[in-house]
């Protein structure tokens, strides 16, 4: 029944299952690991702020402050104060880094990275393979998202360390009829995020990168125009 209900929803919006194909796509990221860096516009703001506020403070008496004084002695004295440590930032540029190693999550500590896959694409039906996102076509799938999961499964075995982002499709596009596209359908995007894990088992696919937003518009070119108003961050 819930099946049926979503078939005669999908007709009715436009899309129906039976004459059109529809493709759920996996925008897989992972998130900033570190804060990136100010920019110098920012910083320079930031520095003129607190100086401003800098004028207006407010000085604590001097008998406050002699007090605070005291209870860091004695604090000391009874072993509860604060330790100094000997503490090393880890750097923020990677080994991966380096090397441009796009299969490592350990590089882009700053950005997002998205996962691309080389194989065999809905886009390209003639057998080669081209890069494209986690992607299956819709089947009998209760909803988008399921089928979208479904992708993204079956590219890491299990969905253990991801998280997808709302049940709506974040964005879709219409692949027109070409020379290299026999019949054309409609590709909805899902977006998921890389949980508590530095390291997949990428299978079923001839090849994979991580991959920043700025080298993503590398790979299509084409549809660059697309990718920027989809990603905004």
């Amino acid at each position: 029944m819930h099946r049926s209900l979503v078939r005669l929803f999908m007709g009715a919006r436009g899309f129906s299952s039976t004459s059109e194909k529809i493709v759920a796509s996996v925008l897989f990221e992972r998130l900033p690991v570190v804060i990136p860096k100010l920019d110098p516009v920012v910083y320079a703001f930031q520095e003129f702020s607190f100086r401003w506020r800098q004028q207006y403070r407010r000085k604590y008496p001097d008998e406050f402050l002699d007090m605070s004084k005291s209870r860091q002695v004695i604090n000391l004295i009874q072993g509860k104060g604060d330790y100094q440590i000997d503490y090393v930032p880890a750097p923020r540029i990677t080994e991966a880094d380096k090397t441009n190693d796009r299969k490592s999550l350990q590089r882009a500590l700053d950005r997002r990275l998205y996962l691309l896959l080389y194989s065999d694409s809905n886009a390209a039906p003639s057998g080669k393979p081209v890069w494209h996102f986690p992607e299956k076509v819709y089947d009998s799938e209760e909803t988008l998202r399921k089928c979208a999961e479904s992708a993204l499964a079956s590219v890491l075995g299990d969905l253990s360390h991801t998280y997808f982002v709302g049940n709506a499709p974040m964005g879709h596009m219409v692949i027109q009829q070409m020379e290299n596209v026999p019949e054309p359908f409609k590709r909805f995007f899902f977006k998921s995020q890389v949980i508590d894990t530095n390291k997949f088992n990428i299978r079923k696919c001839e090849d994979f990168v991580w991959v920043t937003k700025d080298e993503l518009l590398e790979y299509f070119p084409e549809q660059a125009e697309f990718i920027k108003k989809m990603i905004i961050s």
